[in-house]
């Protein structure tokens, strides 16, 4: 994780997934400066929208903004600290990629090289099927083919690129490109589930 961008391990202090300790939950409540659970879900609310639906950023006005300066962080305008709220805004897609590598890291046993599916699919499901859709088909197609038991980094990262690069109606995705079996095969699958779609994707040349 490069601590010149997003280092969400040092701002969240999550050592375990969906738990907190104590001092991990206050020291990231006073980071943000955050006293209440109806702010809390506001800052929740605000980067969901800013990193996961890829909603417009919050407008910052002048005047919040040069008091902020002159504080040092927030200002008295702002519910809570949004100081790395901002720092996102500036670059949402380094923010979102360190984000979707840091959940990767987490959720992987220390010394382990994948994740099983089932966690795999659920960190899908909330980071990227959102702004992607398709992950719900994905998510159907592993669950019925039944054969695949992990991702590793590769399928991991190839997950959200296939997300970025390939148009929903995978009339682009190329089957000789370096996509992984996994997804040759859900877009054979897909596409067999399609009206009127294209026959069978071409297999790769081993």
């Amino acid at each position: 994780m490069s601590s010149g961008r997003w280092d969400w391990k040092n701002y969240l202090k999550s050592s375990e997934m969906y738990k907190f300790t104590r001092v991990e939950w206050v020291h990231g409540m006073g980071l943000l400066e955050i006293s209440s659970l109806p702010v809390l879900a506001q800052a929740l609310r605000e980067l969901d929208d800013l990193l996961f639906r890829d909603k417009p950023a919050l407008t910052r006005s002048a005047s919040t903004s040069s008091q902020a300066k002159k504080r040092g962080g927030t200002s008295k305008r702002e519910p809570y600290n949004r100081t790395r709220y901002w720092q996102y805004v500036s670059d949402r897609k380094a923010a979102f990629a360190d984000l979707y590598q840091f959940c990767f890291t987490l959720a992987k046993s220390p010394q382990a090289r994948n994740i099983d599916l089932e966690t795999a699919t659920a960190l899908w499901e909330v980071l990227l099927a959102p702004r992607y859709p398709i992950i719900n088909d994905l998510k159907t197609f592993l669950t019925e083919k039944g054969t695949y038991k992990g991702a590793n980094k590769d399928i991991w990262n190839m997950v959200h690129e296939f997300c970025r690069a390939v148009d929903p109606s995978l009339d682009n995705y190329e089957a000789d490109g370096a996509w992984p079996s996994l997804l040759d095969d859900f877009v054979t699958w897909k596409k067999s589930k399609t009206d009127g779609g294209a026959g069978p994707v071409p297999t790769k040349e081993e």
